[in-house]
């Protein structure tokens, strides 16, 4: 490389250096106002945050670009209404909580209709989707996004838990601490505390031994218990 490549080369990297100091500062500039002070929060964009006065944000949380907050209190929104206003509609009291602490490499989407709890430490890899209610499918003949949202069943994400990439948390589950999600997985029932589980539908597969302080494999009828 000759001087006047390296020289290049150095500007190139403080410009670029340059434009990521200042997406951080743009991203934390623009933030909106929670219900809560969200002291360290930090949301990279591309980002959708929606009714954030109904969100409870503990501090230092971080979620990566393409994460989307959506406290929904009217159901249907502009794309999703008939041009007739032939649709269901309906109106919620959505509340979301995080703790502190909570991680979150990409991509998530929380939506509450009623209630998402997710308490500290939880780590979430990238695509995780977690909502409390989900599209109505009481008629064959009518298109579903027109049928309104099933009664919302809130959710709870225990203590330091791990969700694993591309995971599905459907309404009224609770995951309890420590619990493992493994990726790819589609969680329709509650998840004991220190329990490894994994598939779609997901089913216990390893729990924690306090005592022997190991992880031990779940066979037979354990595999589907929901508490210890």
């Amino acid at each position: 490389m000759t001087p006047k490549d390296g020289t290049a080369a150095s500007g190139l990297l403080r410009l670029a250096r340059w434009g990521a100091k200042w997406e951080q500062w743009w991203a934390a500039k623009t933030l909106p106002h929670f219900a809560t002070p969200a002291e360290g929060f930090e949301m990279k964009f591309p980002r959708s945050i929606v009714n954030p006065s109904a969100m409870r944000i503990g501090s230092d949380v971080k979620l990566g670009p393409g994460s989307e907050l959506k406290a929904t209190t009217r159901y249907p929104g502009g794309w999703l209404r008939h041009p007739q206003d032939d649709h269901v509609s309906q109106t919620f009291e959505p509340r979301i909580v995080i703790g502190d602490r909570v991680t979150a490499t990409a991509s998530l989407q929380v939506a509450a209709f009623k209630e998402v709890v997710i308490e500290d430490d939880v780590m979430f890899a990238a695509n995780v989707f977690v909502a409390d209610g989900t599209h109505a499918s009481l008629s064959g003949d009518v298109p579903y996004k027109y049928q309104g949202i099933t009664t919302p069943e809130p959710i709870r994400i225990g203590r330091g838990a791990w969700i694993g990439q591309n995971a599905v948390i459907l309404p009224g589950v609770t995951i309890g601490e420590l619990a493992i999600v493994a990726a790819n997985s589609v969680v329709n029932r509650d998840v004991p505390p220190r329990t490894i589980v994994a598939g779609s539908p997901a089913r216990a597969i390893k729990r924690y031994d306090i005592v022997a302080q190991e992880w031990r494999r779940v066979d037979g009828e354990d595999r589907d218990a929901s508490s210890d």
